[in-house]
């Protein structure tokens, strides 16, 4: 469970980054599922590219998931990674 817990916790606030890039640009204004999909992806991928380099700048212990560097250290990965992926899918899928 601890290995699987930083993952939900990049995959939520991947959605929820995306949710916010998703309602404050107009370009990438998709539907809900799409929008939720390419969040939690984005999240992900953010999450375990930034995760552990924010964790190591906040003083986190990266061997531990429950650690508070390393918590944060998701979520603002996930969030980063989470919008970024969404504006690109909705400059892409947004196009008609």
């Amino acid at each position: 469970m601890e290995a699987l817990l930083p993952i939900i916790i990049q995959a939520i606030s991947g959605m929820a980054g995306g949710g916010i890039v998703g309602a404050i640009v107009k370009q990438a204004a998709i539907n809900l599922l799409p929008k939720l999909i390419a969040g939690g992806v984005g999240g992900v991928g953010g999450g375990l590219a930034l995760g552990p380099l924010i964790a190591g700048m906040l003083g986190g212990d990266t061997g531990s998931a429950m650690d508070m560097g390393s918590v944060a250290g998701d979520v603002i990965g996930g969030l980063l990674g989470g919008g970024v992926l969404t504006g690109l899918a909705g400059a892409v899928l947004g196009r008609k």
